[in-house]
């Protein structure tokens, strides 16, 4: 009788929710969302290149187990948090923990931010490669052309020295289209998927036709997905695995609560997570063989082996690919523009995920119209980004990006499942998840999220650093690291602020959460 009476509490909530805002018109509006917050640019340029170096086919082993141990628990379990709570971050860790708790949920949605200022000058390269791609304007020297024409990149990371205004131009599009996705909330979120995540999936399957066409093509599939069974025995290559699974799919950024946030009634909170991960590893594998077909290819008509043109991150998309591109017999201008049409996409579906993030922490306090919050969103992102948009703004990226996956992201997500699984209950909410779901989750479930998700993550924590320690980021120098850590120190005090500006105005413990004393038997 309990049951029921808190689920029919959970339908009047959902439908005062309905009243008050937007939600997503469909299961798969919501699917397509979280699908297209996942899969991003480094579905394209880091995983293929992370498989081959941690060897290659074989990696496929542990990267299957840490998606079944912590991949698909945690996505479930933030989907779970955002759907019990109707809030976004700050909000429903207070609700489910104590008002103290949205210290925490700021924590996530401020380093989300920090994510999109750096993502969002990513995205606005991407745009400038787009129209250079009409006319080939990196020319027969890609690194070249990259590095010293486009960034004209400084000698050292404190050369920061003037603002680069193509990249400005290319910053302003990425944001407007950002923007434009977001200021209407469920409406044009709803209306930019169908673009941003539909599209990319199309391109994805033309670039993998293309590639394995291509003389050489073998050649490169075989170094990518030729199995090392030997590099099982390797710690390094299972951490490398249960990373690229967590930060894959958006986990510790706010973004899945967020968006479960709006779900309607009738869902399946299991089957939803289960497609939403399979459907972003998927993409993964599958984007690889696109990437490793071509490079392949470059290898062939270059008369050199595989293993000289392989390149990971920023140097594949932006100087290996236009090698490739250059060296296409037919078309190159058309591949060229369809390839980094494709990088747009992908990462503006990231980006205004993040946004959405944001959006859902700052609306639950204050009661402004969404467009007016999405735009100081936006601008205030693009203002910090300036910095990255300088001669220097590379080595930035890099440092900023290292230090947030390495120790920031593992760090808020073993908070989040020491929280949820001991302070809260994996039990418990596992109980409400199942109550939500036609598939129900097992006693595993609690298993991985009070000990798998945990150990794995101080042990990543651990690992990183150490060799932190022993063998420094990159080679930069001490200062570097420093203005780094000062940079992520702002976003924790920011985070404290404001914790303890809002705290007085915060629900109670288990406000509007229905259901909490039900206990599974």
């Amino acid at each position: 009788m309990r049951k029921e009476s808190s689920s029919i509490y959970h339908v009047y909530t959902i439908v005062i929710i309905m009243a008050e805002r937007q939600i997503w018109s469909s299961r798969t509006t919501f699917i397509l969302a979280v699908v297209g917050s996942a899969i991003g640019l480094g579905n394209l340029w880091r995983f293929p290149y992370v498989v081959y170096t941690n060897g290659g086919g074989a990696f496929l082993i542990p990267y299957l187990i840490a998606l079944l141990t912590i991949g698909i628990p945690l996505l479930i379990l933030e989907m779970g948090i955002g759907y019990r709570t109707r809030s976004g971050a700050p909000r429903a860790f207070s609700r489910l923990l104590g008002r103290k708790y949205n210290l925490f949920g700021w924590m996530m949605v401020l380093v989300a931010f920090l994510i999109v200022t750096y993502y969002g000058v990513i995205v606005a390269w991407c745009v400038d490669y787009t129209v250079f791609s009409i006319n080939l304007s990196w020319g027969s020297d890609p690194p070249a052309f990259f590095y010293d024409s486009f960034l004209n990149i400084s000698d050292a990371f404190d050369g920061i020295g003037s603002i680069d205004i193509v990249v400005i131009g290319g910053a302003i599009v990425a944001w407007l289209w950002i923007y434009a996705s977001v200021f209407k909330g469920v409406i044009s979120l709803e209306k930019m998927l169908w673009i941003t995540v539909v599209l990319p999936w199309i391109l994805i399957i033309v670039f993998v036709v293309r590639g394995i066409t291509l003389p050489g093509a073998m050649d490169g599939l075989a170094f990518y997905l030729t199995p090392d069974f030997r590099a099982l025995l390797n710690p390094d290559v299972w951490v490398a695995a249960y990373g690229q699974i967590f930060y894959s799919l958006s986990l510790a950024t706010g973004v899945i609560i967020a968006y479960s946030r709006l779900i309607g009634e009738k869902q399946d909170l299991v089957k939803n997570g289960i497609i939403i991960a399979l459907a972003n590893s998927f993409t993964s594998i599958f984007a690889g063989l696109a990437v490793f077909s071509t490079l392949g290819y470059l290898a062939h008509t270059s008369g050199v082996e595989v293993t000289e043109v392989v390149k990971g991150g920023i140097e594949l998309a932006f100087i290996t690919y236009p090698s490739v591109i250059n060296a296409l017999p037919i078309m190159p201008e058309l591949f060229g523009v369809l390839f980094f049409l494709m990088l747009v996409n992908l990462g503006i579906s990231s980006s205004f995920s993040i946004v959405e993030s944001l959006n859902a922490g700052i609306l639950d306090y204050v009661k402004k119209p969404e467009w007016v919050v999405t735009g100081v969103i936006c601008i205030a992102a693009f203002i910090v980004g300036i910095i990255y948009m300088t001669n220097g703004g590379l080595y930035m990226i890099d440092l900023v990006d290292h230090y947030l996956m390495a120790y920031i992201l593992p760090f808020i997500g073993l908070l989040e499942v020491v929280f949820i699984g001991y302070l809260y209950g994996a039990p418990k909410m596992r109980t409400f998840i199942n109550r939500y779901s036609d598939l129900h989750l097992g006693r595993w479930w609690d298993y991985c999220i009070c000990f798998v998700v945990p150990v794995f993550l101080i042990f990543a924590l651990c690992l990183n650093v150490y060799e932190g320690i022993f063998q420094p980021y990159g080679g930069y120098e001490m200062l570097d690291n420093i203005i780094v850590y000062l940079l992520i120190g702002v976003i924790f005090i920011l985070a404290i602020f404001m914790s303890r500006l809002i705290r007085n105005s915060d629900d109670d413990v288990d406000s509007e959460v229905p259901g909490d004393m039900d206990s599974e038997h």
